[in-house]
C-alpha cells in the first residue's frame, strides 16, 4: 500500500483527510519497518507543535482497523508498520531496528496435521533476531 492508497481507502470509509494523518502514513511508507507510536510522535513534534499521544494513538488505531497498518508486540511494546500487500505472510523482525523481512513459507501446513480435530480461525508466526546492520 502507498499514501495514496491509504488515503484513498479513508475517505472511501467516511474519514476525513488531514495533512497529520498523511505525515503518518508517509512516515510508514519511508520506514518500511516496525516502529512504536513513540517513533512516529518524536517524527511528528518538529512539524506538529503540541500533537498530543492519544492524537497519535487514535489515528494509529484506526489505520489498522482500516487494514493501512498491521501491528506486533516488540520488545514488551506495540509496533506498527505499513500493511504489506500480500494478504497471508509471515515476517523476520530485527529486535533492534524492527527492519522486516517478509517469510514466504507458512508452517501452518504441518501444524494443521497434528490440529486436524481443532477448528483454526488465524494465526501469526514471526521471528525475532537481529538484521545484518545490527547483530
Amino acid at each position: 500500500m502507498n499514501t495514496k492508497e491509504a488515503l484513498q481507502l479513508l475517505k472511501e470509509k467516511g474519514y476525513k483527510y488531514t495533512e497529520k494523518r498523511e505525515h503518518m502514513i508517509e512516515y510508514f511508507v519511508s520506514e518500511n519497518r516496525y516502529r512504536s507510536a513513540k517513533d512516529l510522535l518524536e517524527n511528528m513534534e518538529p512539524s506538529y507543535d503540541g500533537i498530543s499521544f492519544d492524537t497519535i494513538y487514535r489515528n494509529l488505531h484506526l489505520f489498522v482497523q482500516l487494514d493501512i497498518l498491521e501491528t506486533t508486540e516488540l520488545n514488551g511494546e506495540k509496533q506498527f508498520r505499513l500493511k504489506c500487500a500480500h494478504s497471508h505472510h509471515h515476517h523476520f523482525i530485527c529486535k533492534t531496528c524492527g527492519v522486516t523481512k517478509e517469510i514466504h513459507h507458512c508452517p501452518m501446513e504441518q501444524i494443521s496435521e497434528e490440529l486436524q480435530q481443532f477448528m483454526i480461525e488465524d494465526h501469526k508466526f514471526e521471528i525475532y533476531g537481529f538484521c545484518p546492520a545490527c547483530k
